[in-house]
C-alpha cells in the first residue's frame, strides 16, 4: 500500500459574509476534493494541541504523526535543518523575518515577498554590521531567514510574537518580553539603520515595492531530539513543499525532501509539478507528504479571491492530476487536509479543529462536498492530531483502537 498525505496550509476558514456566508473551501468549485468526500472517511483533527501556539510547525508535527507536547522544540531549528545549519550545544535559532514596517505599524511581514537575490544582498550586509562570533545570520527563501545566537540559553524563555500575527498593529506593543528579551530587541532595532540606505531598499522604493524596514526575530529553538518516521512507522517516506520549516521538518525525520522546480510557497507555485513529482516519488516511498502553502499566504494577505484561487488550483491541479494517473488503484490511499485554518477575517492563524478526508474509506451518506458545512455531518473527531497518521496507515476495514473517538 502506498500513500499521499495532502496539505492544504491554511485552507480551512470561517463563513465571511461576501461569500453568501460560506468559507472559501465551500465557495469554491472543488470537484475533486467532493469527491473523494463523497467515497471516503470524513472527519475532524485537531492538531494544536491545547495550550500551543497554532503555527504550521506545531500543525505539521501532528500531521506526520509526532505528538507535539513531546517533540517540539521551536520553529527556528527546524528551518535551520532545512538549510543545513547544523546546531550545537547552547545554539539557539531563530525565525528571522523581512518586514515593512510604516508609521510605527506592520504593515507587510514579507516586505512585499522580496526575491531571494535581493534578500540574500541584505543578509550579507546584516552579517557585516550585526554579526559576530556568537550571532549569525544565515540567508533563507524570500522573506523568511535564520539567526542563530550561540551562548545564551535565556532566549528560550523570551517570548516573541509571529509578525504575521500582529498585521497593521503597532509594533512597540509587540516586541519580545522575558529572558533575553533585551538582546533580541536590540538586534531587531540595530537593523534599522544599515538597512535604509541599502541598495537593495532605495531600488525596491523606487520601483514601488514595499522595503525591507528591519528584522523580526521570533520562533526560537534548540536542535530537537526525535526518532525518524521510518523508525517510528516502518515506512520510508519523502516531503515536497516550497517551505523551509517542512523541508526542515522533514529532514529532522529522515525524510527524503524533494525539490520541485517553480514551488515557491506563493500563489504562482507550481501546483501540478507537485502533484506529478509526488507521483513519481510513490515509486520508491510508501508515503508522500505533499504541502502546498498557498491558501495560507492568501489567508495573512486577507485575499478572499486569491485564497479561493489557491483552493480551486489545489483541487484542479494537485488533486486532479494524481486522481487522473491512479483512478481505479487500489493499492493508493489519500489523506486530503489543512493543518490549521487561516481566517480571512483574523488574517492569521487559529486552532479550532480542521475537516479531513481519508480515501478510500467509509462513507459517510450524508457528507456530499469536502467543506467546513458538508463535514459537520460526520461525528468522527481525532482529538490528538499525531494519531491521524495511524488511521491512514492501516487498512479501512480494520478499527484503530485510541485512534479517534466518536
Amino acid at each position: 500500500m502506498k500513500y499521499l498525505v495532502i496539505i492544504g496550509d491554511g485552507m480551512s476558514d470561517y463563513p465571511l459574509k461576501e461569500l453568501n456566508n460560506k468559507t472559501p473551501l465551500e465557495y469554491a468549485n472543488t470537484p475533486n476534493m467532493d469527491y473523494l468526500a463523497q467515497n471516503g472517511e470524513c472527519g475532524w483533527v485537531q492538531n494544536i494541541p491545547e495550550g500551543m501556539n497554532p503555527g504550521s510547525d506545531v500543525a505539521a508535527m501532528s500531521i506526520f504523526g509526532y505528538d507535539p507536547k513531546k517533540f517540539y522544540s521551536g520553529r527556528g531549528p527546524l528551518e535551520a535543518a532545512s538549510l543545513g545549519i547544523k546546531l550545537g550545544k547552547g545554539d539557539v535559532a531563530f525565525r528571522c523575518n523581512f518586514v515593512t514596517v510604516k508609521d510605527g505599524r506592520m504593515k507587510d511581514f514579507t516586505s512585499g515577498h522580496i526575491s531571494t537575490k535581493e534578500a540574500i544582498e541584505i543578509i550579507k550586509t546584516l552579517n557585516k554590521k550585526l554579526g559576530s562570533k556568537a550571532v549569525k545570520f544565515y540567508p533563507g527563501l524570500s522573506y523568511r531567514h535564520i539567526i542563530v545566537i550561540s551562548g545564551c540559553d535565556e532566549l528560550i524563555k523570551s517570548y516573541c510574537v509571529p509578525p504575521h500575527d500582529i498585521t497593521g498593529k503597532m509594533i512597540e506593543e509587540y516586541f519580545p518580553l522575558g529572558p533575553g528579551a533585551d538582546l533580541i530587541k536590540y538586534l531587531m532595532k540595530e537593523s534599522i539603520m544599515p538597512l535604509l540606505e541599502h541598495p537593495v531598499n532605495i531600488k525596491r522604493i523606487k520601483e514601488g515595492k514595499n522595503p525591507v524596514s528591519m528584522i523580526w526575530m521570533w520562533g526560537q529553538g534548540v536542535a530537537p531530539k526525535i526518532e525518524t518516521f521510518k523508525k517510528r512507522y516502518k515506512k520510508v517516506g519523502a516531503v515536497i513543499t516550497a517551505v523551509h520549516l517542512l523541508k526542515g521538518l522533514g529532514k529532522a525525520l529522515g525524510l527524503d525532501v524533494i525539490n520541485v522546480p517553480g514551488a515557491t510557497g506563493f500563489l504562482d507555485t507550481n501546483f501540478k509539478g507537485k502533484a506529478e513529482y509526488a507521483l513519481r516519488a510513490l515509486k520508491k516511498h510508501d508515503l508522500v507528504f505533499v504541502h502546498i502553502e498557498a491558501p495560507d499566504e492568501a489567508g495573512h494577505m486577507g485575499d478572499v479571491k486569491g485564497k479561493i484561487k489557491a483552493i480551486e488550483d489545489i483541487d484542479n491541479l494537485v488533486l486532479g492530476t494524481i486522481l487522473e494517473k491512479i483512478r481505479g488503484d487500489k493499492n493508493i490511499r489519500i489523506l486530503l487536509l489543512p493543518d490549521h485554518p487561516t481566517p480571512i477575517s483574523l488574517m492569521t492563524h487559529s486552532s479550532d479543529p480542521v475537516p479531513f478526508v481519508i480515501f478510500p474509506g467509509k462513507r459517510n451518506n450524508e457528507i456530499h462536498g469536502f467543506n467546513e458545512r458538508e463535514i459537520k455531518n460526520s461525528k468522527l473527531l481525532v482529538k490528538q492530531g499525531y494519531k491521524l497518521i495511524n488511521k491512514l496507515l492501516v487498512s479501512h476495514s480494520r478499527s484503530h483502537k485510541g485512534a479517534a473517538t466518536r
